[in-house]
């Protein structure tokens, strides 16, 4: 049974989100706050976490970090009204995995929520458990990339950017691809955000010699990752 904390203090929302979940199975636990958040993850952990931006005390964006410690490194997505550009670049930016804008169909908030489910339960193939591109390595288990055994320090949709180009080595992979796998959903509204993903990861990694420009912008499709 998959477990959902659902974190909101609209108890309104809550009690629909609740009610929709269960009918698939769900095993749910409803948080008014981000303290309550804290002291539910206490003993209950989640598969996943569905988190409001807009609370009293601690909002969203200041909870995200704590909420993924307790978890266990949970998928969040950000439920929100704030709908400009900037806040959802700021949310993901914070660690959240998915964001979608209030008010949303019930129908939608489950395939994100199923999206971030399959990605978590998804195993590494048996062969191998490193990707490898000297001086490139990447973890699939442990989901940590390493200049030969320095690990660089990647936010989570930056290790998944990365991972994604590496697994297509030489090949172009489209901003509608990378969209995809971080939303579930894409529009051409993410594409900013994956620009700034990929932005912020290649600033990383130039740090290391022979990675410096190892991706690449193709124009106005997406990027790609050169081996040689």
């Amino acid at each position: 049974m998959q477990k959902l904390l659902l974190v909101d203090d609209d108890t309104e929302v809550l009690a629909v989100n609740k009610k929709y979940f269960e009918k698939d199975g769900f095993l749910i636990r409803t948080a008014a706050s981000a303290e309550d958040a804290y002291r539910v993850l206490g003993e209950f952990k989640p598969d996943c976490i569905l988190l409001d931006v807009m609370m009293p005390g601690a909002d969203g964006f200041e909870a995200c970090g704590k909420i993924k410690q307790l978890s266990g490194g949970a998928p969040v997505i950000f439920l929100t009204g704030r709908v400009s550009e900037d806040d959802k670049v700021e949310g993901l930016m914070l660690g959240a995995d998915d964001y979608i804008e209030k008010p949303y169909s019930l129908k939608e908030l489950k395939a994100r929520v199923t999206v971030q489910l399959r990605k978590k339960t998804a195993k590494a193939p048996e062969q191998s458990n490193i990707l490898s591109i000297p001086p490139l390595k990447i973890d699939i288990v442990a989901h940590k990339a390493f200049y030969n055994d320095t690990e660089i320090p990647l936010s989570n949709r930056e290790y998944e950017l990365l991972y994604m180009l590496a697994g297509k080595k030489n090949s172009v992979v489209t901003f509608e691809e990378i969209g995809s796998a971080f939303f579930g959903v894409y529009s051409e509204a993410d594409r900013r955000t994956v620009m700034v993903t990929a932005s912020r990861m290649r600033k990383k990694l130039e740090d290391y010699t022979g990675l410096d420009n190892i991706v690449e912008t193709v124009y106005s499709k997406g990027y790609i990752l050169r081996s040689k």
